[in-house]
């Protein structure tokens, strides 16, 4: 499957390579340089490329691309998954994926990623199971490593007991059991200038912390199932319950794991928890324009809205920005023409208003259209969407969440205890 991987920096730099069948030579990535020259922004250098003789299959993450060689023809988004699967990991492992992280970490680094493949194919890629295999790096460890010439690979020989589940090592003991599930979501709506919405979707992804002792069976229930309109599991989930009942059943792993993430894109379930009334304008002559913008809540049960941040791109023909904010501040980058104004925690009793004058550059076309504006916002305790979790069951007895439950869209968390 892969051949190779090498993590290319920003400068073209080759910071690490690795190779699983044969080395391949570090010329191939010249057919990915020429793509990224082409491209210019990282972000729009095509993921798959073609060459005579192998496939350039590549992530940008952590201003690192990460990128695979192949010399059969794969499945492009299984390869991408697992390139983001070993960011996450080294991210876990090291707090960060950065290019000084990885040099640091450079054994560890190798030691993982021969775990994560086996002669090219996926092995191990589960959190839990490679830090029984590989122990996180500390202080410590690396000076004992280093006067013992040991590594960081640890001895199974002694284990006597192997586990029939990947994603979860056997043995687990805890003197406290307890789980807690993170409801985490975020709203993509396009608004027009009336305040209607043309269109929306929210995004939302379960992260669990569960510490049970032993082999736990757990289920998962929601109030409101078909809200969900596509879902994506963890291994552990049995897809065929889920199809046949709208129950989640799994075995989970020991420790923090993503369950699922979905996806609603039904509008009528999406309620957009703020408004804007904006005015932007441009004279004929193009010397230069008005803006002003009043921002409001609008459906948030009670809830306060928090960071709330306003980023409009203006026209390239608008030099400068002389405005006034009410509330938080504004900047105006004239490289990227873009005003940014960071409102903070919106005041429902005094709405954050925005307003002056653009300048335009001398014998500038009036703009055609008005720019749009990306609002971006935090709102605790409430999901958008509506999703609840009616309980949590296991081994048969059923454990309700805390009195103090919260179903929230940032941060947000929902208790269970044995």
């Amino acid at each position: 499957m892969i051949h190779s991987l090498f993590l290319i920096n920003h400068s073209c730099v080759i910071v690490l390579e690795k190779h699983w069948k044969g080395v391949i030579s570090r010329s191939v990535c010249e057919y990915f340089f020429e793509a990224k020259d082409k491209a210019g922004d990282p972000e729009n250098v095509p993921p798959v490329l073609q060459t005579p003789h192998h496939y350039l299959i590549s992530i940008y993450r952590s201003k690192l691309f990460f990128l695979s060689v192949t010399q059969s023809d794969v499945p492009p988004l299984f390869v991408i998954e697992f390139l983001h699967r070993v960011v996450e990991m080294f991210q876990d492992y090291f707090g960060q994926c950065s290019e000084s992280v990885i040099k640091d970490n450079m054994v560890v680094v190798y030691e993982l990623l021969d775990e994560m493949l086996d002669n090219g194919f996926p092995l191990a890629t589960e959190f839990n199971v490679l830090k029984e295999m590989i122990k996180p790096p500390t202080l410590l460890r690396s000076v004992v490593n280093t006067l013992t010439g040991s590594s960081n690979v640890a001895d199974l020989s002694s284990t006597s007991e192997l586990s029939t589940i990947p994603w979860r090592r056997p043995g687990v003991k805890y003197t406290n059991n307890e789980a807690y599930f993170d409801i985490i979501e975020e709203i993509d709506a396009i608004v027009d200038k009336s305040g209607a919405t043309i269109f929306a979707e929210v995004r939302g992804v379960i992260e669990a912390s569960v510490r049970f002792s032993g082999m736990p069976d757990l289920t998962l229930c929601f109030m409101n199932p078909h809200l969900l309109d596509d879902v994506s599991f963890h291994p552990c989930v049995r897809f065929k319950r889920w199809e046949s009942e709208r129950i989640i059943s799994f075995i989970p792993p020991d420790g923090n794991f993503t369950l699922m993430t979905y996806l609603i894109s039904a509008q009528n379930h999406v309620a957009v928890p703020v408004y804007v009334m904006q005015n932007i304008s441009f004279l004929e002559t193009g010397s230069c324009g008005r803006l002003d913008l009043t921002v409001g809540p609008k459906q948030t049960m009670g809830k306060t809205v928090e960071g709330l941040m306003i980023t409009i791109p203006m026209p390239k023909a608008v030099h400068s920005a002389n405005l006034t904010a009410s509330q938080g501040s504004y900047t105006y980058e004239p490289a990227t023409k873009v005003v940014c104004w960071n409102i903070g925690t919106l005041n429902p009793q005094k709405l954050p208003n925005l307003q002056g004058s653009l300048s335009m550059q001398a014998g500038a076309p009036r703009p055609e259209e008005n720019p749009s504006l990306n609002i971006s916002f935090k709102l605790q305790h409430l999901t958008i969407s509506g999703l609840k979790v009616s309980r949590l069951d296991m081994h048969g007895e059923k454990y309700r969440p805390f009195k103090g439950v919260k179903y929230v869209t940032k941060a947000g968390i929902f208790q269970m205890r044995t």
